[in-house]
């Protein structure tokens, strides 16, 4: 049978469940997912298989009103993961109302070409009377070839998704092997995953003020991965709260951390973990380098 194989640019305002469809979509998980707002910082690409058909699908970061330069980083990096695109999925989060930068996105949406389906993800929590309404109102601004209703936490609708992005992806060569879900490499994997867990275990602006700084990534002879990493942070406050009390905070940080990369590395890990006080570590250019944004004036 002939291949198939395309790039589909995955797109929304922050919080509409964006990575938790890519995951769904792979089958497995490839992006960091939290309840917060802004979890994904950069683009990201999950390798889908449906069929004879390759998904390459782009987790991009929620598109908001920037006002650091790391948030104009990020809107920079989500509409340029539309860039190039076969099709462009617009995901939006159908619990809540159509909030002003949601109608933004598709106003901006409708001045695009590529083919574009709306997605209403959180059909399992929304008011059922209110999906159709902003299906109305989505497609009165910008017309979707198709819209679906999904849930990607439950997998309602998720496979009829799939099914129908495959189908309208062009012919062609598959880009990756059958076997590789995303396009991240395992030092990039790792600064995610403990990232993942500074917004699940801390609360308010903690996690936004911080990044992580992959310093060695070693295979050891055993066959198992030495990792260390940086925490920064901008005051010695933040770093305090990471760390806890006696050191609690930051081993159970990294106890998490360890045992999440263990398995999807598929070997034992050795995570070592520092927290550091760097202020204005989001001016500085090699930050932004080594977690995979351009730098934006």
């Amino acid at each position: 049978m002939t291949q198939s194989c395309g790039l589909i640019a995955v797109v929304g305002a922050p919080n509409a469940g964006k990575s938790t469809l890519v995951n769904a979509l792979v089958g497995q998980k490839v992006a960091i997912v939290s309840p917060k707002a802004q979890t994904t910082r950069t683009r990201l690409m999950g390798v889908a298989i449906n069929g004879e058909t390759q998904l390459l699908l782009v987790d991009t970061p929620g598109i908001f009103d920037p006002k650091r330069r790391l948030d104009r980083a990020m809107v920079a990096a989500a509409w340029g993961g539309a860039e190039g695109a076969d099709l462009l999925a617009f995901v939006v989060d159908a619990k809540g109302g159509l909030a002003p930068k949601v109608v933004e996105i598709a106003e901006r949406l409708a001045e695009r070409r590529e083919p574009r389906y709306l997605i209403l993800n959180k059909v399992d929590v929304a008011d059922k009377p209110r999906l159709l309404a902003h299906a109305e109102r989505l497609n009165a601004i910008a017309p979707f070839a198709e819209t679906f209703f999904v849930s990607a936490t439950t997998g309602d609708g998720v496979p009829e998704l799939k099914a129908a992005l495959a189908r309208a992806m062009p012919e062609g060569p598959w880009h990756y092997p059958e076997d590789q879900v995303s396009d991240a490499t395992e030092r990039t994997l790792a600064a995610e995953v403990t990232r993942e867990q500074l917004y699940l275990q801390l609360h308010a602006e903690l996690p936004y003020s911080s990044t992580i700084e992959t310093e060695k990534f070693v295979d050891r002879e055993d066959g198992s991965a030495e990792i260390h990493q940086q925490i920064l942070v901008e005051r010695p406050t933040q770093r305090a709260i990471i760390l806890g009390k006696g050191g609690s905070r930051i081993r159970e940080i990294g106890a998490r951390a360890r045992a999440e990369l263990a398995a999807l590395l598929d070997r034992p890990v050795h995570l070592y973990l520092h927290v550091k006080v760097k202020p204005g570590w989001d001016e500085d250019r090699g930050v932004y380098r080594d977690i995979g944004l351009d730098w934006v004036d």
